[in-house]
């Protein structure tokens, strides 16, 4: 589902969209999970895999990628010289399941020396609410170490470049001008401003593999991919479905409030109408400023129109502040609803207030590390990187943009350029980063569909509506 200003699902054909393919579900559960696939599901319905084997066992999970044309499998046997792991259990930092391509006529480039591959890094680091894209960077660099502990690509070790994309359009065009003159790449980008060097991006022709595309200007460049994939003008059925399967009076009374700043106003207003195509009804739908500190009025405006759900877009800190607010005013929504970016230890420890509130999400929760070697991989190097660092979702996403980057440069061997990686990128297409998370149809930007929910309580968060994935049809917005 989304993060604090944008939100990802996917594009498919349709004003109704369509019903997800049987085996997406199973897969997406048996990633979650680490289990192999041992059920399928009908048109419409959601599959149960159940959990088995010990941490590490993670079963093949068909749909990593391709290479020339064909699928890429995690944890398969690797075709070229790969070396292991360095530890964690996880797949090695090449990609288990990437032939690695001849060094035959490997030649130098822009942000490529005879001894490291530079790629660049463009992350909200300062503005409004600082540090809030800050774990992308972090991630990156994490993949970034681990690769260069155990592998090289053609002899050449991986550096990352890091720009502050300062929360505006023109730092982020700034920072997209610098990555395309100094460095070979953009990998797990992320901000919130991303429509900035849009035209710049799409006029140097930098390859950009972003952890989550925002906008859709960005979404349209055609050398721009996201690890989560863009949400054009479609919102997933399973977040509106499965409320309404359980609570089916409370969407007649919802209400959504957003941060009013660049991609959230667009991905709140579409999530509304795409539910409201689904059967539900909003009461109240309101922007907040994005330096806004009183939230009384909203809660006041929801409380008198009998508001049942809650939606929200914002930061994990303005999570807690509506929480709180909604607390000090005695209203008590049946659900309070946030984007993923709210599963994060800030909004967790925001006490009482946050408590039985509900975030949606697209990848393995960090609590079932122990069944997933790949998220094993990830907290492990993140402390390596930046000691006492937080695993956050930007980060999850930032790790599986350094990986597919690694994966499909190492296959491409000598035949590295930029327009070489963009067209191996568009045949990337169920992407889960070895089980991180949903799979992603990277190369033609369609998120899988496929949401879990998450429950904070205690300060603890644990599994709402079961251990898996709901999958269904897209619903588009326009």
């Amino acid at each position: 589902m989304g993060v604090a200003l944008a939100v990802a699902a996917s594009v498919l054909a349709g004003c109704g969209g369509s019903a997800l393919d049987p085996a997406d579900v199973a897969r997406a559960n048996s990633a979650a999970l680490g289990t192999s696939v041992s059920a399928t599901a009908g048109p419409g319905q959601t599959t149960q895999v159940a959990p088995g084997g010990q941490p590490g066992g993670v079963q093949p999970v068909a749909g990593g990628g391709q290479v020339g044309g064909e699928p890429v499998t995690p944890g398969g046997s690797a075709g070229g010289s790969v070396r292991g792991s360095g530890g964690g259990g996880g797949a090695p930092a090449t990609g288990s399941g990437v032939k690695a391509g001849s060094c035959a006529g490997f030649k130098n480039f822009t942000g490529i020396s005879d001894s490291a591959i530079t790629v660049a890094t463009i992350a909200d680091q300062s503005g409004p609410v600082p540090g809030i894209f800050t774990p992308a960077v972090q991630a990156t660099k994490a993949y970034a170490a681990y690769f260069n502990s155990t592998s090289s690509l053609c002899g050449r070790k991986l550096e990352v470049k890091a720009y502050d994309s300062q929360t505006n359009t023109s730092a982020d065009q700034v920072a997209t001008q610098k990555s395309c003159d100094e460095t070979f790449a953009a990998v797990g980008s992320m901000s919130a401003f991303d429509t900035g060097g849009a035209a710049t991006a799409v006029k140097c022709k930098i390859p950009e593999i972003h952890a989550i595309v925002t906008n859709d200007a960005r979404a349209q460049c055609g050398n721009c991919f996201g690890a989560e994939a863009p949400l054009g003008k479609f919102f997933p059925n399973a977040v509106p479905d499965y409320f309404t399967r359980t609570n089916k009076p409370a969407t007649q009374k919802a209400a959504m409030v957003y941060v009013n700043a660049s991609a959230g106003v667009d991905a709140a207003k579409g999530q509304v109408r795409a539910e409201e195509k689904r059967g539900w009804k909003f009461v109240y739908v309101s922007p907040f400023d994005i330096a806004e500190f009183n939230y009384g009025p909203y809660v006041q405006n929801m409380k008198s129109k009998g508001v049942r759900i809650v939606q929200m877009y914002g930061s994990a800190e303005m999570g807690v502040r509506m929480a709180r607010a909604m607390e000090s005013a005695g209203f008590k929504p049946d659900l309070f609803i946030n984007t993923a970016v709210m599963y994060d230890k800030n909004y967790a420890s925001g006490g009482k207030a946050v408590d039985k509130s509900v975030v949606v999400a697209g990848f393995t929760p960090f609590e079932d590390a122990a069944q997933n070697p790949e998220m094993r991989l990830y907290l492990k190097w993140l402390q390596q990187v930046a000691p006492g660092a937080q695993p956050t979702y930007p980060g999850l996403y930032a790790w599986s943009a350094a990986r597919l980057f690694v994966e499909r440069a190492t296959a491409l061997g000598g035949r590295l350029t930029r327009a070489n990686l963009v067209a191996s990128l568009k045949q990337v297409h169920r992407w889960t980063a070895n089980g991180l998370h949903a799979p992603q149809d990277v190369g033609a930007k369609k998120a899988a569909g496929c949401v879990r929910f998450l429950q904070v309580t205690s300060g603890k968060w644990s599994s709402y509506g079961g251990d898996k994935y709901h999958c269904g049809g897209i619903t588009s917005f326009r």
